[in-house]
């Protein structure tokens, strides 16, 4: 029987970034997934496609407001067909890319469903069902995530969406519900509604994007209440019921109240939940917790000395790029490095119009828990680039803490957010103070100049607004 120095069960972010620097490291490695290249639900079938779709809705909204610079586009004609093709063209060339990385390295690719046996032992079934059995010295899970799935309303109705199937783009719908207002309903209520969709959002919570601050989501609030017909709070989905070609939908709210609303489509966005059923994880040591994540330690170990875990099955936030930095841990100790994953922040993004990004300490938390923080906020209607763009409505702002003058956390609403956080992040595991981002020379006009700003209201000091500080 073949024996396997190391197997890598699912080739996402997380598993093909933990076999590459395996491979690189010197060892031996075998990667397993059930798609034909590596690249996982991130890019076949969740970031990589939401976000090109997204691209398009931006330039969609960008070129209806443009009338406000004194320029007018006549209304775009939507081609399903071509946007379809490219955005699986987009797919195409990336995961192909990924596999000639993966002959390049030497590693062994094997396209099949792999299960457990024992805590040494896997088997292998290959799309033609034969089946294979492999000893492994050492195995990282990295089995990702799937849409989760609200019992009630399951198979109810044949309108009904996951965030799978809408990245599909069978149709524009006339109407569209979204049950649920985290980041991928938002993102994909915001496609929708770009190409034609009349979008409504029903929350059960108090508010969308319940993780982020609030005055965050009220940059984003402003511009979805034009672009959405409701955004309905507090409000449950208790019933579907198909009529000829639509749905009839049942609300109840927090009074109890129940309302029915008719719509063509309906996209079920309740989060997302780990793969760790159906491969075999009973017959191992590895134990799960209350949620149903893989328990492991700092170096992603399981209760099994030789199984590791990462990703989105190992337990939240259930992000692409924490998968990819905890696969490099697993790697690294299965290579004898000392490693661990104890990062200070993981930063989150929304992906919608604005974005919204924020990393470390939310404002929210720091009075949550009475903690001692200044929060500088720098409007964006203060900035030049801001205004050069016609995108006012952001919001940059830092928390700060009032005796040391370190940087504990980083929001930002607006355009772009998902790329600017990156200095927010830096700024917090580099222990980075106020007063380092305020003397870092920042290029002027651009968005990141904001950052600097915020960081000079600190002081009572930004250029572009006078706030002495209390």
């Amino acid at each position: 029987m073949d024996t396997k120095k190391l197997v890598v069960i699912g080739a996402g972010p997380g598993g093909y970034a933990a076999a590459f620097l395996a491979a690189d490291l010197g060892i031996q490695t075998t990667l397993i997934d059930a798609e034909i290249n590596p690249g996982g639900v991130c890019l076949y079938k969740g970031c990589i496609p939401s976000k090109s779709l997204l691209h398009l809705s931006r330039i969609i909204s960008e070129a209806k407001e443009s009338e406000h610079f004194g320029l007018k586009f006549s209304s775009p004609e939507i081609n399903l067909e071509k946007i379809r093709n490219w955005k699986n063209d987009v797919i195409k060339k990336l995961t192909s890319g990924l596999g000639q990385l993966v002959k390049q390295r030497k590693i062994v690719y094997i396209q099949g469903k792999a299960s457990f046996l024992s805590n040494n032992k896997i088997q292998v079934e290959y799309p033609d069902k034969k089946k294979e059995d492999f000893v492994f010295e050492n195995a990282i899970i990295a089995t990702g995530s799937s849409p989760a799935v609200i019992k009630s309303l399951s198979g109810t109705s044949k309108n009904i969406l996951d965030s799978t199937s809408a990245l599909d783009l069978e149709n524009i719908p006339d109407s569209l519900l979204v049950v649920g207002g985290g980041y991928i309903g938002l993102e994909l209520g915001t496609v929708y509604a770009s190409l034609g969709s009349k979008v409504t959002v029903a929350e059960m919570l108090p508010g969308i994007l319940s993780g982020a601050d609030r005055d965050l989501v009220a940059v984003l609030s402003a511009r979805l209440n034009k672009l959405f017909v409701e955004i309905m709070l507090e409000t449950q989905v208790t019933e579907i019921k198909d009529i000829k070609k639509s749905s009839k939908v049942f609300f109840k709210n927090k009074q109890d109240k129940i309302t029915e609303k008719i719509f063509d489509k309906i996209l079920i966005s309740a989060g997302r939940k780990p793969n760790t059923q159906g491969f075999g994880l009973e017959n191992t040591g590895v134990v799960l917790d209350e949620k149903g994540f893989i328990k492991t330690d700092l170096q992603m170990r399981t209760s099994v000395e030789n199984i590791f875990a990462i990703g989105d099955a190992a337990g939240e936030p259930m992000l692409a790029h924490k998968a990819s930095h905890e696969g490099r841990v697993a790697a690294e100790v299965i290579a004898g490095l000392k490693s661990a994953f104890e990062p200070k922040t993981i930063p989150a993004v929304v992906f919608t119009d604005p974005e919204i990004a924020w990393c470390g300490l939310t404002e929210t938390e720091a009075k949550k828990n009475n903690i001692d923080v200044y929060v500088a906020k720098f409007p964006w209607a203060a900035s030049g680039r801001a205004l050069s763009i016609g995108r006012t409505d952001g919001l940059t702002k830092l928390i700060i803490d009032n005796k040391t003058e370190r940087i504990l956390g980083v929001g930002i609403a607006g355009v772009n957010a998902g790329d600017l956080i990156s200095e927010g992040v830096l700024a917090v595991e580099m222990g980075a103070n106020a007063t380092d981002i305020k003397l870092t020379i920042h290029p002027h006009p651009t968005l990141s100049e904001t950052i600097m700003e915020s960081a000079e209201m600190f002081f009572g000091q930004s250029t572009h607004i006078y706030r002495p500080k209390k």
